[in-house]
């Protein structure tokens, strides 16, 4: 999200065209959950926040709400940021209902004799989607209110560091004061590629919500865990699915179990891997259908009748025009602010946090960041060295199956500690959910413990199967306090469940 793992999405800083930006207002308005004249903004505050992602969000709440403060946030399109609107909660949704057409196909395993009246009415499932989004959307811009931090609809450009130009949705401009800002404006899809002809005919990760009607035919171009999840779920669906990945592996920041395990599995499951692939043209025919050509370890090749091309092949932080020059911020040569991990800028009274940072990508890291932060700048004394710690951040995939993982992967674990001081557990076994199941439809169970040291702490934990997004949390915890695999070993198993498999490693 893992998430989309992903996180404010803010059309301030969008790298797209004005149109886009006229149709992410408009989106806007059409989400917003009432219909309202915007009072006359404040002219100064305490703390303005750029973006009303999950980053932004938090912690505005929290410095408005806890602590007192004078509070701002600026956000041009739906509240919620990619996480609520175009990433973790639509796309989990969807990954629950891939999940429904597993279990009924599963059924009869277990003596069910489930037949189907129609075809899965993606199109009513979508319209339901959205209107969840949609009272989430009400519900932030709510809780904004009972918080009492001031909601400016609106895209913000920096002045310098203590000011900020807002445009409104008609036009006009405002410049506000502010004490302390904080910028989370998220990020938005990476462009399409400028050099494949038709590339534009296709669309971004945002798009894949935009479908209306179940495809019969997708391709997906990447390798990250937003290409995976979408391939596993269209899949799972019953669509025919292409995934175009440049490498043998895909998800290829996890563990190589988790690489080589996940990829095996999606071609058992008949997704069609087109490894080593290169992009090279896209056409589209009279009926609307689009022509993929390509290149991959199989040599020259054509897919033909492609009802979506989604290119889902990284994020870009949207710090475009949002005037960072203006206030002497300092940004890397992708665009992401440099911040330190109490968020500091390289100016006095500017702060970043999110996926505008580049560094875990991820809402929970966005939100506890935005807290840890509010609390450092506007409460009592013993939070004055509050900050987020960035280490052990557990995360996880909703692929087929599901992936956790926190800690560092083997490759890394070698690097800091040296082979010679690893010892790694693992494990591959067939989950009893299986148990009742024909051969071809049993799906693989993988853990893997990394530990360092003669004491055998635990630093890396990478597990792959059914409930893998459940059951990371509370190991999580455990890294958290510093585990070792005694520690592990001391708990006594819950049996009969896979959990108990990361207990017992021998």
């Amino acid at each position: 999200m893992q998430a989309f793992g992903v996180f404010s999405r803010v059309s301030l800083a969008s790298t797209r065209s004005r149109t886009a930006t006229l149709r992410i207002s408009s989106i806007s308005r059409q989400f917003s959950s009432t219909s309202r004249i915007m009072a006359p903004i404040s002219k100064e505050t305490d703390y303005l926040v750029i973006g009303g992602g999950s980053g932004g969000l938090a912690s505005a709440r929290m410095a408005a709400g806890k602590f007192g403060t004078k509070a701002m946030i600026i956000e041009g399109g739906r509240l919620g940021g990619t996480c609520v609107n175009v990433g973790c909660v639509p796309k989990k949704v969807t990954f629950n209902a891939a999940m429904l057409a597993e279990m009924m196909h599963d059924a009869k395993a277990y003596g069910f004799n489930v037949e189907e009246t129609k075809p899965f009415d993606f199109t009513s499932f979508k319209r339901k989607r959205d209107a969840y989004i949609k009272r989430l959307n009400g519900i932030y811009e709510r809780n904004l209110n009972n918080d009492k931090v001031e909601y400016v609809r609106g895209w913000a450009k920096l002045r310098s560091k203590n000011e900020v130009e807002v445009t409104m949705e008609d036009g006009t401009k405002e410049t506000v004061r502010a004490k302390k800002i904080l910028v989370a404006v998220g990020g938005n899809p990476t462009a399409y590629p400028s050099d494949i002809p038709g590339a534009d005919l296709g669309t971004n990760s945002d798009g894949f919500f935009d479908i209306e009607t179940l495809p019969k035919k997708v391709a997906i171009v990447g390798a990250g865990y937003i290409a995976v999840e979408f391939a596993g779920m269209f899949n799972a669906l019953g669509t025919e699915t292409h995934l175009f990945i440049r490498h043998q592996t895909f998800l290829r920041t996890f563990d190589p179990m988790i690489q080589e395990g996940v990829t095996n599995e999606y071609e058992r499951l008949g997704v069609h891997l087109h490894k080593d692939s290169k992009q090279t043209k896209v056409e589209k025919d009279s009926n609307g259908k689009l022509s993929f050509h390509y290149s991959d370890s199989n040599g020259e090749g054509k897919l033909d009748g492609v009802d979506h091309l989604i290119w889902a092949i990284g994020r870009t932080p949207a710090t475009k025009d949002l005037g960072l020059e203006n206030a002497g911020v300092k940004a890397d040569e992708k665009g992401h602010i440099v911040a330190d991990d109490y968020q500091n800028t390289n100016v006095e009274n500017i702060y970043a946090l999110g996926d505008v940072c580049g560094k875990a990508e991820l809402t929970p890291v966005a939100i506890a960041a935005g807290r840890r932060l509010a609390e450092r700048l506007f409460g009592p004394e013993q939070f004055r060295t509050a900050h987020l710690d960035y280490s052990n951040v557990p995360s996880v995939v909703f692929s087929h199956p599901e992936v956790g993982s926190i800690g560092l992967t083997e490759p890394q674990a070698e690097e800091k500690y040296g082979k010679e001081n690893l010892k790694i557990y693992k494990t591959s076994f067939t989950a009893m959910y299986y148990a009742m199941m024909e051969p071809e439809d049993k799906a693989p169970t993988k853990y893997k413990l990394i530990c360092a040291g003669p004491e055998e702490k635990v630093v890396g934990l990478h597990i792959m199967g059914l409930g893998s997004g459940e059951m990371l949390q509370g190991f999580g915890v455990a890294m958290k306090m510093g585990a070792t695999k005694k520690d592990f070993d001391s708990c006594v198993a819950i049996h009969p469940t896979s959990a108990e498999e990361l207990v017992t490693l021998k």
